[in-house]
């Protein structure tokens, strides 16, 4: 979901148990009746006599499947520092300090030593949803992430001590065992053929507040966050609040096609956009921690990067797809297999790689060892490899384009200085040779170039002295692409003279 969001004006703000913030106020659970253990019908929605969506049908059905998840951690009394409420700026431990209600791990509780216990006890609260009648559930794994304990609640108040059965933090998805047999269970959806626009509803346990009900609409799809390489968020403008976090996102069908994860919000609280997992993501991992207890994805080894215009068209493609690859790491199962830093996948397998952020989610959800074909884009052709996978985290990403200054003008045609790598620096980089940037102006400037900066490349053509950079840069026109090394990263850096 590599969109241009206003990512300097916002903070990221993980919607999920209120970890900072001390104990949580006793939630009061709703008096819905357990279902039969069997997947819901399809609730139909009606409309009121304004003509508006009635939510009604769909919460009686499929509410007692939605849960509220306790949980507890214990931190060594020095874990905060001298003088310091460990609670400060929790609303909820304000309120409740304000009436007096005594909450145990909560200063000024009766516990000695001026307040403080012992060992200090934080408590957080989230959502869930049974996904099996024999006690298996998800939520979010920042929910339960470093929980000692983990307590389910069911809407007709029975509580049940859960088992961390696994947690996948890249996907941020978490499965839970409750020993509990003929329990409601949600149906699952499709969340690929989901509608922007179309109406849902989330229900969850915000601020602890259990069974609250939320709607609203589809804002976009296959929204990329930062970091994020693996989930395509189904993004809405539904109320999300902490506390959500591992709850359900319903479509009209009463089928779950998302669980809500992430919002945006400058105070932490929820201000119209709200992320949600894919079910269909979430259930791949969900099987894999059943099985095994942990995920394993494939692994091609590689950094790669993001096309834009610029870049596609200095390689010869008719519009910016694909991921590029910046760098093959020495030894992995990208290079045993013939990738080479320049080409473009397009496709794997027979799917299309219609952006960069699609190749590490392709590739992790194959299994370690597998082998699989990519269509790649190399010297102004499409060609195939086979590759087999090794097992690790994913691709490592890298920003879409470079950041692009002005810059003053200069005589010479790209407006660079700089000298050739020594010995011993082009032997540290494992590379035969380059140019280390000294300064950047004019059209070098514009592309982003910076100092420090080693051009190991022009247009897929290794550099190995400074009168081989001369000659090619001659020859490469008015438009090319050089490949850099940037700190510990590779990129390609598309340049356009007379401008």
């Amino acid at each position: 979901m590599k969109s241009t969001l206003a990512f300097s004006a916002i903070v990221l703000a993980v919607s999920g148990c209120l970890q900072d913030g001390g104990a949580i106020s006793p939630s009061h659970a709703g008096n819905a009746s357990i279902a039969p253990a069997v997947a819901p019908a399809a609730a139909p929605v009606t409309t009121n006599r304004y003509g508006l969506p009635d939510f009604s049908g769909l919460v009686e059905q499929v509410g007692p499947a939605v849960v509220n998840i306790s949980v507890t951690q214990k931190r060594p009394r020095g874990g905060a520092t001298a003088g310091e409420d460990p609670f400060a700026g929790d609303p909820f431990y304000d309120f409740l300090r304000r009436y007096g209600v005594p909450i145990p791990g909560m200063p000024g509780n009766g516990n000695g030593g001026g307040g403080r216990a012992p060992e200090q006890i934080q408590q957080g609260v989230g959502s869930g949803f049974i996904v099996s009648s024999d006690g298996f559930v998800l939520t979010n794994a920042h929910v339960v992430d470093g929980a000692t304990e983990v307590t389910v609640r069911l809407t007709d108040k029975r509580e049940f001590k859960a088992r961390v059965v696994g947690v996948d933090k890249r996907t941020d998805v978490a499965l839970l065992k409750i020993d509990a047999t003929g329990l409601p269970a949600v149906k699952t959806g499709d969340a690929e053929h989901s509608k922007v626009g179309e109406w849902v509803v989330a229900m969850g346990s915000p601020f602890g507040f259990d069974n609250t009900v939320t709607a609203g609409i589809i804002s976009a799809k296959a929204r990329r966050l930062p970091d994020e390489t693996y989930v395509p968020f189904i993004q809405t403008d539904v109320a999300i609040n902490p506390g959500n976090s591992g709850g359900p996102l319903f479509n009209l069908a009463g089928e779950v096609i998302g669980i809500n994860s992430q919002i945006y919000s400058r105070s932490g609280g929820f201000m119209g956009i709200s992320f949600a997992i894919p079910i269909d993501v979430a259930m791949k991992v969900k099987d894999q921690l059943q099985k095994y207890g942990k995920v394993s994805r494939g692994r091609l080894g590689v950094t790669i990067q993001g096309l834009d215009t610029e870049l596609a068209q200095n390689f010869g493609l008719d519009k910016p797809a694909g991921a590029l690859i910046a760098n093959v790491e020495s030894g992995s199962p990208a290079e045993k297999a013939g990738l080479q830093s320049g080409d473009v996948v397009l496709g794997v397998n027979g799917q299309k790689v219609a952006d960069s952020a699609d190749l590490p989610r392709i590739i992790g959800d194959q299994k370690p060892g597998s082998v699989v074909r990519l269509s790649i884009w190399r010297e102004r052709k499409t060609r195939e490899l086979n590759v087999t996978l090794g097992e690790q985290a994913g691709e490592k990403t890298l920003a879409a384009s470079p950041e692009r200054k002005s810059g003053e003008s200069a005589s010479s045609k790209l407006g660079l200085t700089g000298r050739a790598l020594t010995a011993q620096e082009a032997s540290r980089l494992g590379v035969p040779g380059g140019v280390l940037v000294e300064s950047a102006s004019g059209p070098s400037a514009k592309a982003g170039l910076q100092p420090g900066d080693v051009i190991l490349g022009i247009n897929n053509q290794v550099i190995g002295t400074v009168e081989q950079f001369r000659k090619l840069l001659e020859a490469a026109g008015n438009r090319f692409a050089l490949l850099v090394q940037r700190g510990d990263s590779r990129i390609f850096v598309a340049v356009r003279m007379g401008q």
